[in-house]
């Protein structure tokens, strides 16, 4: 077992275990094989972690995650910046879509990553279209209201449609809010 070569391909046989890439047995018959009939001694000695597939895909979603957390610090201090705020807001409409997009990719694979995605990207187009009536129809509230119906109706759909909850909970509550606002409040 001391051969590298033979410790890298034993790795890479209980990944693909571990992960049901291979039949079960297929990867005993190649564990076997490779190990010369020795499965107590290499316990101790192999370990999936090791893998470089393993590797490989913690370093994809590491990369992916930075990216993902630079790119939303750059839109925050970009969408302060009244002075730019065009490019603001096509930042922030295509980080949305990016966001969008790589949680329906990421929604098979990891189930925390795509939530907080499209959540993200709610929020993202919720904080634009407000900035869009503060900046453009600074005391028209029609607007602002109009706008705030507008994003609760599309995540009301959203979350019937895909039937996720957290939307259509969120859709519902914001129409709840801005009709009690409106009655109570006005």
């Amino acid at each position: 077992m001391d051969n590298p070569k033979k410790q890298i391909i034993i790795n890479e046989i209980l990944f693909w275990k571990q992960n049901k890439l291979l039949p079960e047995h297929y990867c005993d018959f190649l564990m076997t094989l490779y190990t010369e009939g020795e499965d107590i001694q290499l316990q101790n000695h192999i370990s999936i972690k090791k893998s470089i597939k393993m590797k490989e895909k913690r370093k994809k979603t590491t990369i992916s995650l930075l990216i993902m957390a630079i790119t939303a610090a750059l839109l925050i201090l970009l969408f302060l910046m009244t002075a730019y705020f065009y490019i603001a807001a096509f930042m922030v409409g295509i980080i949305a879509i990016l966001f969008l997009v790589y949680s329906y990719k990421f929604a098979k694979k990891h189930d925390l990553i795509a939530p907080i995605l499209q959540v993200a990207a709610a929020l993202l187009i919720f904080g634009i279209s407000v900035k869009v009536s503060l900046v453009y129809f600074e005391n028209n509230n029609v607007v602002l209201y109009t706008l705030l119906v507008a994003n609760c109706f599309m995540w009301t759909i959203t979350g019937i449609k895909l039937k996720l909850l957290y939307f259509t909970i969120s859709g519902v509550l914001g129409f709840i809010i801005i009709i009690a606002y409106q009655l109570f409040f006005l």
